[in-house]
């Protein structure tokens, strides 16, 4: 009696490509993904920051914003403009949180 391996290596083969595709490919797409999150709010943080001692009047939120995006844009920092506004909002809260401290 001869087995044919051949269909057992193409079961295989189509088993091991439907855990990549429904089971590795997303864990690793989510991990890159909130990897450049963090990183984004990183430097928006430190853009946030910046922005604040330069611009240190009140009713300057304009152009504080203004040089978040154009330090975002020239490090080539890719967010939308909503993920933009939140990041903002997130790095001014916690710099109001770490004075009132």
């Amino acid at each position: 009696m001869v087995i044919d391996v051949t269909q057992v290596i193409v079961a295989l083969i189509g088993l091991i490509g439907v855990l990549l595709s429904t089971v590795l490919i997303p864990y690793f797409r989510a991990k890159t993904t909130q990897e450049k999150w963090n990183n984004a709010l990183f430097w928006v943080k430190l853009a946030v920051q910046s922005a604040e001692q330069i611009y240190n009047q009140q009713g300057m939120g304009e152009a504080k914003k203004k040089y978040v995006e154009e330090f975002l844009a020239k490090y080539n920092i890719k967010l939308d403009p909503e993920q933009i506004d939140v990041a903002i909002e997130a790095a001014v809260n916690q710099l109001t949180e770490a004075a009132e401290k």
